[in-house]
């Protein structure tokens, strides 16, 4: 693996540097998008029964918003519960804005390596041949390992950069669709929240009158 690496010549160095790179992203985000991370199981039924019982307190709303994304969203729009609809709304779509951000973390970084790398490996077939053009028109075709050497860096750098590019694009586009589809989720559920509040809201507005 070494004589590999030394034969791809200094291109391989960032070639390496990005394959590092985009591992430590992929097994981040393989971690922080995981469904019960992100959307815990009955929390949005949980808060609701607060609401419900009259158990909802600040100590609460704060655990909430530090416990999960879905959370985080939740809390906004129960910090704004007696408020107008709108503003509640307004609230809760202003952290998911926040919140997608963080989901998002990092995978733009992790596009730019799927792209980077192929080139990178181009770069280095680009300057393996003119090695071996250099070559043959100073010594002819009469040094085959010279030869050879160049023909080794082009090839080696090509196949590297490739296989840094493919799971990195992989994981990429895998990582975009999953944030899209914990986005939706998230937003079903504050719908949910902000539609049941509001109800609650009109049905004691009407118990006053």
């Amino acid at each position: 693996m070494v004589e590999m690496v030394k034969a791809g010549g200094w291109l391989m160095a960032p070639i390496i540097l990005c394959a590092i790179v985009a591992m430590g992203i992929i097994l981040e985000r393989f971690w922080t998008l995981q469904q019960k991370r992100v959307l815990p199981e009955d929390l949005t039924s949980k808060v609701w029964g607060w609401v419900k019982t009259d158990s909802l307190d600040q100590s609460r709303i704060q655990t909430l918003h530090q416990g999960s994304p879905l959370g985080q969203i939740l809390a906004a729009g129960l910090i704004n519960r007696d408020r107008e609809r709108v503003v509640m709304k307004d609230s809760i779509e202003d952290t998911g804005r926040h919140v997608v951000h963080e989901l998002e973390r990092y995978l733009e970084t992790l596009g730019t390596v799927a792209a980077i790398s192929p080139l990178l490996g181009l770069l280095g077939t680009v300057i393996g041949m003119v090695k071996v053009f250099a070559v043959i028109t100073t010594s002819g075709v009469g040094n085959p390992t010279v030869l050879a050497g160049g023909i080794a860096e082009a090839l080696l750098t090509t196949a590297a950069g490739l296989t840094v590019a493919i799971p990195a694009l992989i994981g990429y586009r895998y990582y975009r669709n999953r944030v899209d589809t914990l986005v939706v989720n998230m937003e079903k559920e504050a719908i949910k929240l902000v539609e049941a509040l509001h109800r609650r809201q009109a049905s004691k507005s009407g118990k006053k009158k």
